[in-house]
């Protein structure tokens, strides 16, 4: 195995994208190139995912690590960045779900997009996203690392608004790029601490970290703070995740692929990646943990009143990234990105399922205007069955090893409030997501339902298998297993122990509460007779109904101010004060040289004036100032 894999990894989907593109703009009218744009926006995908899969399987088993330097991008003084790409055990966990999980999501957008006017465009923006997100995670500095977060961003900005032709869509896109941009900013901050820190002795992962030591206590916590704020954007949650809900606005392929495996992880990858700096500070993984606490249980309040079927599952997202942060901010690095593995498949899988409902529903969104699809589609039923149980934490699916591993370090940690939020979204979460089974798949049949390509329930089938096997990469002693997936990434995780005895308690506990929250929404929405409603539940609930208004409060406080001060700096110091200022100017040159035409009138006899003049005043200063 050459280095080389990891430039191919990278390259495919760019080549494609550069592909899809060229052809698209010189034969956009020619019907015979839609096999060509499919074929090349599932053939860059499919190479990376098939190399990703062998650099992932031989760090795995053997501990290979291959670096591969493309060439220098910035060389000043001592200081050189080079696009270098590295596969540490960390970059090929993060491949050995991205690339795959992104490749099935492309051949299930192949049916889902089939019909769009957009094909070319939509697959050269998709493929462009998995360069960006494969740069991301395969860099091994800081500033690649940058190029590839900012380029997911772009791409979800164009992806967001696919269709533009809607303004809902198009304020989606600009939502999210500018709440991205908020945080990126933070991130952009901490690189340049970083640098005037440590820059002069390197500036790749291994070279900061080794000399973390440099950084004073004060500046390395507003390093780590700041990098946070990157994160809060990326990865959603308070007070920037308002724009991810909002994201739903894209086609369905476009949410499960930011959702499931790329950019809303990228957070959380980051803070793995520089968690020897974390490690080193405490005080801001605690604030890390405890933000991730309140994004999961929020999230997980609010899904619980939503009706859109895909909105649901973005506030799913929200509160499954805080369990990931809960664990990263306490020091289990390696159990956060094990729920970044497995929420890859069970998270991808729901996403495709709710597009597969949407397109058999004729694209209709409203989960209290489906029902009766259990009979209609037993297949994309059973698989999102599948994925509900796993996401809901219930033994053997996936989610039930990572998200009670996690459980386990919280309680451990001492931690106490940080756990009962943990609880709470557990309960919340199987309830909200059994609610939605119970509205789509159970009732009366609403309607017909449309076909559904075997391109999209092929991807769907491989995916569901993944999330009832993907536990069992992480088995922890309790099960007889020896935690091989964290073992492998080697992160330095800080882990108190916690007696067999007390992890069978605590897990007798979640299951209770994950069994209650299964009965009462069964009660409410999915037995025979049920009232399949939403209980008013006074102003709470109706505060809950109303995301807690969030967006409101942001528009009133935020928004609409600087509105009025962009207004006023446009009206006053735009125009009055900078371009009244020019234009005077500009005039008044104009305004001088009409008067300066009244002396150059070309008469000789007004010349021999003026130098008589000057001779006379020049013959008088003599005799004023000089007595001559």
């Amino acid at each position: 195995m050459t280095d080389a894999l990891l430039a191919w990894i990278l390259l495919a989907p760019l080549f494609s994208a550069a592909a899809i593109a060229t052809v698209h703009l010189w034969l956009l009218k020619d019907p015979t190139t839609r096999h060509f744009y499919t074929l090349a926006a599932l053939a860059g995908p499919g190479i990376s995912a098939l190399f990703a899969l062998i650099v992932a399987f031989n760090s795995f088993t053997h501990g290979t690590v291959l670096h591969s330097t493309l060439f220098t991008w910035l060389s000043v003084g001592d200081f050189t960045v080079r696009v270098a790409l590295q596969s540490d055990p960390l970059s090929s966990a993060m491949l050995l779900f991205v690339a795959p999980v992104g490749f099935l999501i492309h051949v299930y957008a192949v049916g889902y997009m089939k019909h769009e006017p957009g094909y070319a465009r939509f697959f050269a923006w998709f493929n462009l996203f998995m360069f960006f997100m494969l740069l991301l995670i395969l860099a091994d500095n800081p500033v690649l690392m940058f190029v590839g977060w900012e380029g997911v961003g772009l791409c979800s900005y164009a992806l967001i608004g696919f269709y533009f032709g809607d303004r809902a869509n198009v304020r989606a896109g600009n939502k999210a790029f500018i709440l991205n941009r908020i945080g990126d900013f933070g991130f952009l901050s901490a690189l340049m601490l970083l640098f005037v820190t440590v820059g002069e002795h390197g500036f790749g992962f291994d070279a900061i970290m080794a000399n973390l030591h440099l950084i004073p206590s004060g500046r390395l916590e507003m390093i780590a703070l700041l990098l946070f704020v990157g994160a809060m954007g990326k990865s959603a949650q308070i007070p920037l995740y308002v724009w991810l809900p909002d994201a739903m606005a894209g086609p369905t392929p476009v949410s499960a692929l930011i959702h499931a495996a790329t950019m809303v992880t990228a957070g959380v990858y980051m803070v793995a990646r520089f968690s020897p700096l974390y490690g080193a500070v405490e005080s801001v993984g605690l604030f890390i943990s405890y933000i991730g606490a309140f994004s999961a249980l929020l999230a997980a309040l609010i899904a619980t009143r939503q009706n859109d079927i895909k909105k649901i599952l973005a506030y799913s997202t929200m509160s499954q990234l805080g369990y990931m942060f809960m664990a990263a901010g306490l020091g289990g690095y390696s159990l956060a990105i094990f729920h970044v593995f497995t929420h890859a498949f069970f998270k991808g899988l729901l996403f495709m399922g709710a597009g597969a409902v949407i397109i058999a529903m004729h694209h209709e969104q409203e989960i209290t205007k489906m029902g009766g699809l259990k009979r209609k589609m037993p297949g994309t039923y059973a698989m999102m069955l599948i994925a509900t149980l796993a996401l809901a934490a219930i033994p053997p699916f996936a989610g039930f090893f990572s998200k009670d591993a996690i459980m386990g370090h919280l309680f451990a940690s001492g931690h106490y409030a940080v756990y009962a939020a943990a609880l709470a979204t557990s309960a919340l979460t199987a309830f909200y997501m059994f609610r939605l089974i119970f509205y789509v798949f159970f009732g009366p049949a609403t309607r017909k339902t449309a076909p559904v390509p075997v391109t999209m329930t092929l991807p769907m089938a491989l995916l569901a298998l993944l999330s009832i096997v993907a536990g069992s990469l992480n088995l922890p002693p309790l099960f007889g297993g020896g935690e091989a997936f964290s073992s492998w990434l080697h992160l330095g995780d800080l882990r108190p122990h916690l007696a067999h005895g007390t992890e069978l308690v605590l897990m007798g506990v979640n299951l209770l509460l994950i069994g209650a929250a299964v009965l009462l929404a069964y009660r409410r929405y999915g037995a025979p007779g049920a009232p399949r409603c939403d209980h008013a539940g006074g102003l709470f609930g109706r505060a809950v109904a109303g995301k807690f208004y969030v967006d409101e409060f942001y528009d009133l406080v935020l928004v609409r101010p600087l509105q009025r001060l962009s207004g006023w700096f446009d009206a006053i110091v735009n125009h009055a004060a900078i371009d009244d200022t020019i234009n005077r100017t500009a005039f008044g040159y104009r305004d001088l040289g009409v008067w300066m035409q009244r002396f150059h009138n070309g008469n000789v006899r007004y010349y021999a004036l003026y130098m008589m003049v000057g001779v006379s005043l020049f013959c008088l200063y003599l005799y004023l100032a000089l007595g001559v």
